[in-house]
C-alpha cells in the first residue's frame, strides 16, 4: 500500500487584512479522497500540528464540489485533519510521496518553513514525487537541488496565477506572486486561462494552476505512484 504525506499550512492571516486564510477545502478534499478511494494511506501534517485553518471562503456557497460537500459530512476525516501531526516530526523515508494542498496560507509560513525546506529536498533526493497546487508551489521559493540551484530550475511548472490573484484582489496583500517566484527561479512556467484546471507534470514535480486542478494534480500522483 502506498503512503503520502499531506501538508497544510498553520498560517491563518491574510496579511494586514483583517482577514483569515488557511487551506483551500477544495484543494485537500478532492485530492485526499480520490487517492484514499484508491487505497492509498494519507498522513496529514502541518508546521504547528493539530487543527490547521480552513479558509472560511473556500466553505462559501459558490466554491462547493462534490468533494467539498463529502468533506464537510465526513466527521472520520474531519476528526483526522482536527489532529495533524507536526511537521519536525515528519520523516519522508515513511512515505512514497508528498502533496502540499493551497490557499493563501502556504505563502506566509511554507515558503519559509526550514522543516518544509528539508522535507521536499529529502523526497526529492530519494526519488520520491512532490506534488503542489494552487497557492502551495510556493513552497518551492526556498527549495535547491543537489547542486544548489532552485529545485524548480528549468523544470515545467505551474501555479496560480498573476491575473487569477489580480481576479481575487490579493496582489497587493501577498508577501509574493506564485507566478513571478516560479519563473524567477527558472522555472518553466506555463498556464491556461484563469480558472481553467490545468496540471504539469517534469519528473519528480508534479503542480497545479488553480482550485479546478487539484484532483488533476492528484491523478497524475496517483499515476506516478503505480
Amino acid at each position: 500500500m502506498k503512503h503520502v504525506l499531506f501538508v497544510l499550512t498553520s498560517h491563518d492571516e491574510l496579511g494586514n487584512t483583517g482577514h483569515k486564510t488557511g487551506f483551500w477545502i477544495e484543494e485537500f478534499a478532492a485530492p485526499y479522497y480520490l487517492l484514499k478511494d484508491q487505497g492509498v494511506q494519507i498522513t496529514i501534517a502541518s508546521p504547528k500540528g493539530g487543527q490547521p485553518p480552513i479558509d472560511p471562503k473556500s466553505n462559501e456557497k459558490d466554491f462547493e464540489t462534490p468533494a467539498t460537500v463529502r468533506f464537510n459530512n465526513d466527521k472520520e476525516t474531519q476528526a483526522i485533519l482536527a489532529k495533524t501531526v507536526k511537521l519536525e516530526t515528519v520523516n519522508q523515508a515513511d512515505y512514497d510521496a508528498v502533496f502540499y494542498p493551497g490557499g493563501h496560507g502556504p505563502l506566509w509560513d511554507l515558503a519559509e518553513n526550514k522543516n518544509s525546506i528539508a522535507l521536499i529536498e529529502a523526497f526529492y533526493n530519494n526519488n520520491k514525487p512532490v506534488a503542489a497546487v494552487c497557492h502551495a508551489p510556493a513552497v518551492f521559493k526556498n527549495t535547491k537541488n543537489t547542486n544548489g540551484e532552485p529545485l524548480v530550475k528549468n523544470k515545467k511548472v505551474t501555479g496560480f496565477t498573476n491575473t487569477e490573484e489580480a481576479a481575487v484582489q490579493l496582489t497587493e496583500v501577498v508577501p509574493f506572486l506564485v507566478e513571478d517566484m516560479l519563473k524567477n527561479n527558472g522555472g518553466v512556467y506555463s498556464k491556461k486561462d484563469d480558472w481553467n484546471a490545468y496540471a504539469v507534470e517534469d519528473g519528480l514535480l508534479i503542480t497545479g494552476q488553480n482550485p479546478a486542478s487539484s484532483e488533476l494534480v492528484a491523478e497524475l500522483l496517483l499515476e506516478k505512484l503505480k
